[in-house]
C-alpha cells in the first residue's frame, strides 16, 4: 500500500491527475451535509442514512469538479506558488482540454444525479456550484465576500443535507454553520497573508487585507460562534426536539477545538488548509472525535424513549 497517496495519485496516469485535481482530502468538508442525519435522530434509519450519504459523495464530486475549473482559472498563478505550482494542471501533468472535459462531465453528471435524489437538493447544488464558479471567476478578488462565498458554501452543505432526506434543517444549525465556517475562513486568510512574502500577487485581495484586520474579524466571529452553538445546546426548543437536556456536554469539546485551532494558526503557522490541519493534528483530530462521539451517545444511547 501506498504510503503517500498523492504520489500514488501522481504515477497514476490521467485518472489519477483529475482524482489529485479534485482534492480528496477537501471532501471531508462534505461532512456537514451529513449535520442533519445526525441531529434529526435518524442516525438508526437505514434507507435515510444511505440517501444522506448519497448526497454526500455528489457534493463531494460537485466540490471536486470545481476544484477542477479553480485551478484552469488560476493556472498560470498557481505556477508562481511554491505549493500549489505541484497541482496537476500547473504542473502540466494534466492538459486544458482534458481537465475541462472532466469537471464538466463530473460536475454535469453531480448535479443530474442530486436531482434524481431529491428536486430541492438537487436545487441547492446548483446554487452552490454557481456561487462557487462565480468565486473562481471573480469574487474571490472581492475583500469580504470572498470569505463569505466560503462560509456560504458550508450553509448550502447543511441545508442540502437536510433537504435530501426531507428533513427541516435548524435555524441554529445554518447559523452555527455559518459563523464556524467564517472563522475557518478568516484564519485561512490569515496563514495566506502571513506565510507568503508576496501574497498579494498571489491572491489580489489579499492587498485589502491585512494581519490586524483579520485578527478583528476573528475576535468577532470566535465568540459569536461559540455563543450561538452554548444557546443552542441549552436552547428549550432544541431540548423539546432532540428530548435531551445534555447536549450542553458538548460544549468543553467544541471549546478546545476552537481553541486548538487558534493555537495552530498563531504559534505553529498552520490554518491555510482546514481540512489538512483537522488530519495531521492529532489534538484536534482527537477533539472531533470525542465531540462527534458525544453527541451520538447523548442523542441515541442516553436519551430517554419518547
Amino acid at each position: 500500500m501506498a504510503k503517500n497517496p498523492q504520489g500514488f495519485l501522481a504515477r497514476a496516469g490521467l485518472p489519477g491527475a483529475v482524482l489529485q485535481s479534485m482534492r480528496p482530502r477537501q471532501w471531508i468538508k462534505n461532512l456537514v451535509v451529513l449535520a442533519a442525519l445526525v441531529f434529526a435522530g435518524k442516525l438508526t434509519d437505514p434507507p435515510t442514512v444511505i440517501r444522506a450519504l448519497a448526497a454526500c459523495a455528489l457534493f463531494c464530486a460537485a466540490s471536486g469538479a470545481i476544484y477542477i475549473f479553480n485551478d484552469l482559472f488560476d493556472v498560470d498563478r498557481d505556477r508562481r506558488h511554491p505549493g500549489k505550482a505541484r497541482r496537476p494542471i500547473a504542473a502540466g501533468r494534466l492538459g486544458t482540454a482534458a481537465a475541462l472535459t472532466s469537471g464538466v462531465l463530473i460536475l454535469t453528471g453531480a448535479l443530474m444525479t442530486g436531482f434524481i435524489l431529491s428536486p430541492p437538493f438537487g436545487a441547492v447544488m446548483v446554487i452552490y456550484a454557481v456561487l462557487n464558479l462565480a468565486y473562481s471567476l471573480w469574487l474571490k478578488e472581492v475583500v469580504i465576500i470572498d470569505v463569505m462565498i466560503i462560509a456560504s458554501g458550508f450553509v448550502l452543505r447543511a441545508v442540502g443535507g437536510g433537504l435530501a432526506i426531507d428533513v427541516v434543517v435548524s435555524e441554529w444549525l445554518v447559523l452555527c454553520t455559518l459563523l464556524l465556517s467564517l472563522f475557518l475562513a478568516f484564519c485561512k486568510r490569515r496563514q495566506e497573508l502571513e506565510a507568503l512574502a508576496d501574497a498579494h500577487n498571489h491572491r489580489p485581495s489579499l492587498r485589502e487585507y491585512s494581519i490586524g484586520f483579520i485578527d478583528q474579524m476573528i475576535n468577532v466571529v470566535t465568540p459569536s460562534a461559540l455563543l450561538a452553538y452554548i444557546l443552542y445546546t441549552v436552547s428549550p426548543e432544541v431540548e423539546m426536539k432532540l428530548n435531551t437536556r445534555y447536549l450542553y456536554l458538548t460544549v468543553p469539546f467544541v471549546l478546545y477545538g476552537i481553541f486548538r485551532y487558534l493555537f495552530l494558526v498563531h504559534r505553529r503557522g498552520e490554518g491555510g488548509n482546514p481540512a489538512q490541519s483537522l488530519l495531521t493534528d492529532r489534538p484536534l483530530l482527537i477533539c472531533v472525535g470525542l465531540w462527534a462521539l458525544s453527541v451520538v451517545v447523548i442523542l441515541y444511547v442516553a436519551r430517554p424513549a419518547v
